[in-house]
């Protein structure tokens, strides 16, 4: 991305700033956008209007939400442990921002276009849960620590089958690098991982339906981790009020939300490298057509970003549509079902990979 950007403006501070701000600007635009979409959605679905007041149908309503939380007055209760209270949400923030660093956006568009990005990826995702843990502890109200508590475990559960998929994905594909990945599936969607990848012959058509098991599980798994309903029990309402952050307010309330939607479109963003071509077109490009090559990465953007509000849709789809699930389901769904599937689903796309 730097180098792109460097190109663009000939200037090494500008360039610099383009691409340390970019990602952060991308997250902002997502929770904004999120919040209102969320809003709609579920307006929709319950035969509702939702926002259409302030602004032209009430586009700016998000806006002056955020507004008002700025100016809030930061309450604190009078027993929390001040210094943990404060660092919990700067680290879940971090941590769920941090991911972009590697998330290709185009074939130029890219923080950081390391070999270990989908490793990496996976481990700074983890700051979440102790950033949740010290939320729920510090706060001193036991709401909150129950809803830290289940957190934390459903994260570390969920965590596995996840990891199981992407090992059966980077077996096959021999690469940690998002970028590479999303190269290997080419600008047409038959070569798309989904479908058996760019390769073709009879490994191909025996591989397309434990790669479909494998984007449900990790898809479910996702779910799971980014705490959306059926698996929201650690933020439940009418259990926990608000979970772990119930004693949050403002500022800090709001970056817990930024960090929420950003792991929305962050996992969605892998589940499309993985299995969806990433930045990749389904249908080649109109730069190619016309002689264009500097409209490559604008269509590859476009396509990277829509794959990802469209797995955005489906979740928010899911939280008025399913029930939410007990505690002892949801560990049910993981280690009864996800996790032996997967373990079972990684031994075969192996053996097809190595005949």
């Amino acid at each position: 991305m730097y180098q792109y950007f460097y190109d663009l403006t000939g200037s090494v501070i500008i360039s610099t700033l383009i691409t340390a701000v970019f990602p952060l600007v991308n997250v902002l635009l997502v929770a904004l956008i999120g919040v209102y979409l969320e809003r709609k959605v579920s307006a929709w679905m319950q035969d509702r209007v939702g926002p259409n007041r302030t602004g032209p149908f009430g586009l700016f309503q998000t806006i002056a939400d955020f507004l008002k939380m700025l100016q809030k007055e930061d309450a604190t209760a009078t027993d929390i442990d001040k210094k943990l209270y404060n660092i919990a949400p700067v680290l879940v923030f971090a941590g769920s921002f941090a991911v972009y660093a590697v998330i290709p956006f185009s074939s130029k568009l890219i923080g950081s276009e390391i070999e270990v990005g989908l490793f990496y990826a996976l481990a700074v995702s983890s700051f979440v849960v102790a950033g949740i843990l010290m939320a729920g502890w510090s706060s001193n109200n036991k709401y909150s620590l129950l809803g830290a508590m289940r957190s934390a475990a459903q994260i570390v559960s969920y965590e596995i089958p996840t990891a199981l998929v992407v090992l059966a994905m980077v077996m096959f594909l021999g690469t940690l690098s998002l970028s590479k990945i999303s190269e290997m599936q080419t600008a047409y969607f038959w070569n798309w991982n989904i479908l058996g990848g760019a390769e073709f012959g009879l490994s191909k058509f025996l591989l397309i339906p434990f790669m479909l098991v494998g984007f449900i599980i990790i898809f479910i798994s996702t779910l799971a981790e980014v705490n959306r309903t059926p698996f929201d029990i650690p933020e439940a309402e009418s259990e926990l009020v608000a979970g772990y952050f119930t004693e949050y307010c403002g500022m800090k309330w709001a970056m817990f939300m930024l960090s929420e939607y950003g792991n929305m479109f962050a996992v969605s963003a892998i589940v499309s490298i993985l299995f969806f071509g990433g930045y990749q077109s389904p249908f080649g490009y109109l730069g190619n057509t016309l002689g264009i090559n500097w409209l490559i990465p604008y269509e590859q953007a476009f396509w990277f970003i829509l794959k990802g509000w469209f797995f955005i849709f489906v979740q928010m789809w899911l939280r008025w549509t399913l029930p939410r699930l007990r505690v002892d389901q949801l560990m049910t769904v993981c280690w009864k079902y996800l996790i032996p599937y997967a373990f079972v689903n990684l031994i075969i796309i192996g053996i097809i990979t190595l005949l």
